[in-house]
């Protein structure tokens, strides 16, 4: 992480006997929205028939050597930010399912996930990043957990300082969920340590992957409220500080609290 993008090809995969191509039509003019956002330019691409429709993007950046981001590395007395709320996953779910009675939930939930990273990214550019990750099909639990198990130290989140989208919690405590937290939950359940306070009703966000997530980001605990001043500034309002590095205690890796 850390790079400019320059350069983007199309992957396609579409069903052209079931979907009319106008659909295939914004899922790319959509991209390219994005592309041109970033400042990257569409060089071509490729398309391929298939039975469901698939999409992505093949991206070459540029980046200095020295200032490459790796999803580990955090230092013991670390402060961790996030950069988006969390949520999204089960927001979907429940959307599809009919489930989701408030409109302006999931518009916010589409405003998120359709937000790039790149200014977050700009703003720690400044600081002395130690490690970093995106948040996507993971979970936030998951990300975390891979971060520290690349780390010399141990992260601990705290439950209440994380921010997430509006009716995601009361979703989880409606019954909607998602196909991925239980795989989340049981891959990263043997190296995590819950305290006791931890919200039993509030865990399962821990667990919801997310689409287009923010950043979760390890910097100098000295860098910290200048680094979140600055996002919030720069419209990302709901960054927070989210929790910090320790000293690693055994084959624990990940601490809630």
């Amino acid at each position: 992480m850390g790079a400019r993008p320059v350069t983007c090809l199309n992957l396609v995969s579409f069903p052209s006997g079931k979907l009319p191509p106008e659909q295939l039509h914004g899922i790319v003019a959509g991209a390219l929205d994005k592309i041109t956002e970033s400042g990257a330019v569409l060089a071509g691409g490729h398309s391929v028939e298939d039975s469901e429709p698939k999409f992505g993007l093949s991206v070459t950046g540029v980046v200095h050597p020295e200032k490459i981001w790796r999803n580990v590395g955090a230092r013991h007395g670390d402060v961790l930010i996030l950069t988006k709320p969390i949520g999204s996953g089960v927001l979907f779910n429940a959307e599809l399912k009919g489930k989701l009675k408030d409109p302006g939930a999931f518009k916010a939930c589409i405003e998120c996930v359709t937000t790039l990273n790149n200014t977050a990214a700009e703003i720690f550019a400044r600081f002395e990043v130690h490690a970093a990750t995106d948040i996507t099909g993971f979970g936030l639990a998951g990300h975390a957990l891979e971060m520290a198990q690349g780390s010399e130290a141990a992260l601990t989140l705290e439950l209440d300082a994380l921010p997430v989208m509006a009716q995601a919690l009361e979703m989880y405590g409606a019954g909607v969920t998602t196909g991925v937290n239980r795989h989340n939950r049981e891959k990263t359940m043997p190296h995590l340590r819950l305290e006791d306070s931890t919200a039993v009703d509030r865990q399962e966000i821990l667990f919801d992957p997310q689409t287009s997530g923010g950043l979760l980001v390890a910097l100098p605990e000295e860098q910290a409220a200048g680094a979140l001043d600055q996002l919030r500034q720069s419209g990302i309002k709901e960054a927070a500080i989210v929790g910090h590095s320790s000293q690693r205690d055994k084959d624990t890796h990940l601490v809630i609290k």
